[in-house]
């Protein structure tokens, strides 16, 4: 994909700021939290008898809330791919330490905390066949992913934009139905990771916001491409040992619609939002492309919408083999 040269001027423009986001949207790490914080002490005398009532906690989880765990985890655990994608996008300098490098090493530090948790907890729970999700993690990284974003800055904060948001919606959806079936501990872990996806999606909203204040047509058209494509979730290559491609992704996001976790309407709730936030409708300044684009992308949620009416949750349950019986 040839870009035009301003996305690196602008980047460069831009990054001048990034070291202050930094300290906005990510936390100091000798105050943030730590994956240990909320699991049982393993040098504590309580050690044992604290694994025993979490298990009893986990015991009466629904097994599709289990898969979706399951699935939110193997997707935070990819957190290697991500950052690899991060560093290679055009205004991104790896040897620079500081400004965009700086920000997705930081943002890497604060994501990777999310799979080390939730993995524990899922050892601990005895509800996880631990080996087949190792498997589908290890698949997940080996395989890679593609997201429609190339090298492109624009489009790349598009889809983090909207990303992050999903994430948080999808983690503290967990984290009230924990509650409701009376896990107060995966509650409270579930809630806290979605505070963190939500810190980061507030800083990725920022970025666009900025590059449609110095580049309105061009941010504007990374945009409509994006949604033309469809953003697709990071595990979209989620797959089990000897299961094809792209279906277990399918049969987990059936899970996530059935639980009310992650909808199709979440999705068009989210465009609509961030449409709204970035001004889309108002924006000026724009070349009779990028107009035409806008035109598209305000027109897009009432179209999602009468499709998304139409589409009727498959009620199949999918026996995971992450899931121990």
């Amino acid at each position: 994909m040839q870009l035009p040269a301003s996305r690196i001027e602008v980047m460069n423009f831009l990054g001048k700021d990034v070291d202050s986001l930094i300290e906005e949207y990510l936390k100091p790490i000798e105050t943030n939290w730590q994956p240990s914080d909320f699991l049982p002490v393993s040098d504590s005398a309580d050690f044992l008898p604290d694994i025993k009532l979490l298990q009893e906690s986990c015991r009466e989880l629904p097994y599709d809330y289990i898969a979706v765990l399951v699935g939110d985890t193997i997707t935070e655990e990819a957190l290697p791919t991500y950052e690899s994608w991060l560093m290679r996008v055009e205004g991104v300098n790896p040897e620079n330490p500081s400004g965009w490098s700086r920000w997705v090493r930081w943002w890497t530090a604060e994501e990777n905390r999310h799979g080390d948790l939730l993995n524990k907890y899922l050892y601990l729970s005895g509800r996880v066949d631990m080996r087949a999700m190792e498997t589908s993690t290890q698949y997940l990284l080996a395989d890679g992913f593609d997201i429609g974003t190339g090298a492109d800055p624009y489009r790349n904060f598009v889809y983090t934009s909207f990303q992050e948001l999903a994430t948080n919606i999808s983690h503290r959806r967990t984290a009230t139905l924990s509650k409701q079936y009376g896990n107060n501990v995966l509650s409270k872990i579930c809630g806290r990771i979605a505070s963190d996806e939500m810190r980061h999606y507030k800083a990725y909203k920022t970025f666009v916001s900025r590059i449609f204040e110095v580049d309105p047509s061009e941010m504007m058209l990374a945009l409509e491409d994006m949604m033309r494509k469809k953003i697709v979730m990071p595990a979209h290559f989620l797959r089990e040992s000897g299961v094809e491609m792209g279906k277990t992704f399918s049969h987990f996001s059936d899970a996530a619609q059935r639980l009310g976790v992650y909808t199709t309407m979440d999705y068009i709730e989210i465009l609509e939002g961030l449409l709204a936030d970035w001004q889309i409708g108002d924006m000026l300044g724009l070349n009779e492309q990028a107009e035409k684009g806008r035109d598209y992308l305000m027109a897009l949620p009432g179209r999602l919408r009468r499709i998304a009416e139409r589409t009727r949750i498959p009620q199949l349950e999918y026996e995971f083999s992450w899931i121990s019986r």
